[in-house]
């Protein structure tokens, strides 16, 4: 992600990408359907008759009529909403960090900082950290940038990819890549990084789960069918699922990740089921569900995330849940259980819930925690799996509303004077030596570790909007709007109450300012979330009562 970057070059080399150029080339067609986009249920996606390529996402805007995610409009112009000081220096900083590769636009660089003596690998383009930069252009009405990223990651996926003569998995998507202009040869090179060249060596799972992610943003935005349907990106979406939805020893239909792997990229005790990377995990399935064609190959993956996804959201929905209630009973477990009659399945010791919990835990209100594994509950808030939870609908609307509540009930905790909290508690003194292997940057109250980052003003306003809470979205927008500019777009805050520019934190960056625009312009038109969300499909199994899910 964003953080400290590594200073070492990638080290591959791009080819010849003519065969790619073409593509880039192909005339944009507006496909007029009898239904839109994603207008179908997965309730018409039975296992045994699977009759069409389209999710039901159909948007929510409250108080306005859903509309059809082609007819999406964007704004009108790059001032169209309230203005506001900060909006159009915000454009002006983002396009500035744009990164042309043979005079096309292929995205962002993740900070612009010239008063920072190094520049690490803060001049590269990282996929997850473009993802918001990508939402503003299509929401401004600029595609083509977000066309040519999307081209160009896919190219590079098609690169072999070793780490100490260690072949990694072929759908595997960059970390991040590089254009290096050649003055001499008057031409472009592409580096790009896998994770050999990051800190820790972590290949990043999250790349190709935001590639499917902003492929069907995308066209969902533009209207642009061709791209999703052209054989590269169909192969593209498949080859990412191959990784993914792999069979292998695993008894549970998470997925299992190592430390590092997503935008929490350093050591912070993630490992194992980290429910951000369960959340994008099913937000990508479900947009792959909309995009993947009904031919021999795709008809095969449609039938297999389908069966994931409904075994996904039942183990989440029903063991990472936390609220009162279910608090209590675990509170409650007996130990030692066996057999198919356990009610605590994965032997969890009432003893290791730890004390902030609760006190931190509302009457009214839950989220979804950060872990569950054999024997062991995180139970830290981690900002980016919850509000992605509830725009893929892996949240039940219950659990959606619940999750508002909580950010409510304890804004001094999660937003403070800075949104928004990465993860709530900071882990501290001895606890923090071991999980982070004493990782300076990762002190309490900074970067990773309880940190708040601007950034995912994106996310929570996206949230409040789908929730009908959009006054939740106006109340931190507000705070960013106090701050943000002045202060020189950092990457993240400090402090328990995010008072503090971080001790690290690169000026100008790239994500925190298109975490800003595209959070203004989605409450100036809410109709904008329906790039971003997909809504409540009917099919998938509702929430057996809390008290119950962990008996039946």
């Amino acid at each position: 992600m964003d953080g400290v970057r590594d200073s070492h070059s990638a080290s591959n080399a791009e080819p010849d990408d003519s065969d790619l150029s073409k593509l880039l080339d192909k005339p944009r067609l507006n496909i007029e359907r009898q239904r839109s986009f994603d207008e179908r249920s997965l309730s018409e996606l039975s296992i045994s008759n699977i009759r069409g390529p389209d999710g039901y996402d159909s948007i929510y805007s409250p108080g306005a009529a859903a509309r059809s995610g082609f007819d999406t409009p964007a704004s009108s112009s790059r001032y169209s909403f309230e203005p506001h000081p900060m909006v159009g220096d915000a454009w002006e900083a983002l396009r500035r960090s744009i990164v042309y590769f043979r005079g096309q636009p292929v995205g962002t660089i993740a900070a612009y900082d010239h008063s920072s003596e190094e520049v690490l690998n803060y001049d590269q383009v990282f996929v997850r950290d473009f993802v918001p930069s990508a939402f503003a252009f299509l929401m401004n009405g600029e595609p083509e940038i977000v066309k040519n990223f999307l081209l160009k990651t896919l190219h590079l996926q098609g690169w072999e990819k070793k780490v100490d003569r260690f072949k990694l998995g072929e759908g595997a998507m960059p970390a991040s890549f590089k254009v290096l202009h050649d003055p001499v040869r008057k031409t472009d090179m592409l580096f790009a990084d896998f994770g050999e060249s990051a800190i820790g060596r972590v290949a990043p799972v999250d790349s190709g789960f935001w590639w499917i992610i902003l492929l069907r943003a995308y066209t969902k935005s533009t209207g642009d069918l061709s791209l999703a349907e052209t054989p590269e990106c169909q192969k593209g979406i498949r080859l990412v699922l191959t990784l993914c939805l792999s069979e292998g020893f695993d008894t549970f239909p998470t997925l299992l990740c190592a430390d590092g792997c997503s935008m929490i990229d350093r050591r912070m005790g993630i490992y194992g089921y980290p429910m951000e990377i369960q959340a994008l995990f099913f937000m990508a399935l479900r947009s792959a569900l909309a995009l993947l064609k009904h031919d021999a190959e795709g008809k095969e993956f449609v039938e297999r995330i389908a069966k994931r996804l409904h075994a996904l959201s039942y183990h989440v929905r029903s063991y990472f849940w936390l609220d009162f209630q279910q608090l209590n009973d675990i509170y409650r477990y007996k130990t030692e259980e066996y057999s198919h009659t356990a009610v605590n399945k994965f032997n969890v010791i009432p003893d290791s819930i730890p004390d902030w919990v609760f006190d931190f835990m509302p009457t009214r209100g839950g989220y979804f925690i950060g872990n569950v594994s054999p024997a062991r509950m995180d139970f830290r808030w981690f900002a980016l799996g919850n509000c992605i939870a509830i725009l893929s609908s892996l949240a039940t609307p219950e659990q959606s509303m619940a999750i508002m509540d909580l950010i409510e009930s304890r804004w001094e905790e999660l937003v403070g004077e800075m949104p928004i909290k990465i993860c709530y508690p900071a882990i501290e003194s001895h606890e923090w030596r071991i999980v982070t292997g004493c990782d300076p940057k990762n002190t309490r109250w900074s970067y990773h570790n309880g940190g708040s980052w601007p950034v995912l003003l994106w996310m929570l306003t996206a949230a409040c909007i789908k929730t009908g809470r959009p006054q939740i979205a106006r109340r931190a927008i507000e705070l960013i709007e106090s701050r943000l500019q002045k202060d020189g777009w950092p990457e993240y805050y400090d402090g328990k109450l995010g008072r503090y520019i971080g001790k690290q934190a690169r000026k100008f960056q790239t994500w925190s300012i298109a975490g800003y625009l595209v959070a203004k312009m989605m409450l100036e038109d809410p109709s904008h979330l329906g790039m971003v969300s997909l809504e409540e499909d009917k099919a998938m199994k509702p929430l057996i009562k809390r008290s119950a899910s962990w008996t039946c």
